[in-house]
């Protein structure tokens, strides 16, 4: 990990870090989902990266065997990847506030803008139906021949919402109707439903952000049937 880099990289202070942020935001997203909108399965998937971490580092502690600090190295860096996407994801993007990412000691995007900095790429993609209740999104950016997102940008921002229509029924007018919201930093992205919007219309877009936090323009909007 990099010097510089905002989770920690001691054991001790990424078991605080990591339990500071579920500690901070369970209330937010158990009490009040309509407030932090996170998929169960993914807020479950944070909190078991970190048992198992936690149940690593306590046993490096108590018996400090090579085999079992190897272990807690392992653990922590499948941790700290499941973390990163979490933060990436949910806790970037309002409602969340630059006061909240304090509190978690996640560090707020720069706020100094210059003027000549702007996004010209736009996004490609397509959706397809993988397994029940999922859709994969596979993304690029228009005009290249690889799938990898541009030098400098944390990824693509997609946007997307259910309707119970028809597929025939037209799309949202524009981007600003679709509800939900995530950031996608490598392609494919899943989008992962409940058993209720079986047989709904979804509807997505997608735009590059870069790392300072500056967007491009919206991709078209399409479609697909949540299978």
């Amino acid at each position: 990990m990099a010097r510089n880099d905002y989770v920690p990289a001691n054991a001790a202070q990424f078991k605080f870090f990591m339990e500071n942020i579920i500690k901070y935001a369970a209330p937010k997203i158990t009490e009040q989902p309509q407030d932090w909108p996170v998929p169960l399965e993914r807020w479950n998937e944070l909190n078991s990266a970190f048992e198992v971490f936690d149940n690593a580092f306590t046993a490096a502690e108590k018996v400090p065997t090579s085999a079992n600090i190897s272990e807690r190295r392992r653990v922590q860096a499948e941790a700290t990847k499941v973390l990163r996407g979490f933060v990436n994801q949910y806790l970037r993007f309002p409602p969340v506030t630059d006061l909240d990412r304090d509190n978690m000691h996640i560090p707020n995007r720069d706020t100094v803008r210059t003027d000549h900095v702007v996004v010209n790429e736009t996004v490609e993609h397509t959706i397809h139906a993988e397994g029940a209740r999922c859709l994969k999104i596979d993304f690029w950016q228009t005009g290249v021949a690889h799938k990898a997102k541009p030098e400098g940008y944390e990824g693509a921002v997609i946007v997307w919402e259910c309707f119970d229509t028809k597929p025939d029924t037209p799309c949202p007018a524009d981007q600003d109707g679709l509800a939900h919201h995530a950031m996608a930093s490598r392609t494919p992205y899943h989008l992962h439903f409940h058993e209720s919007d079986r047989g709904k219309t979804v509807y997505v877009a997608m735009a590059w952000q870069n790392e300072r936090g500056i967007r491009g323009p919206w991709s078209d909007i399409k479609s697909a049937i949540v299978p």
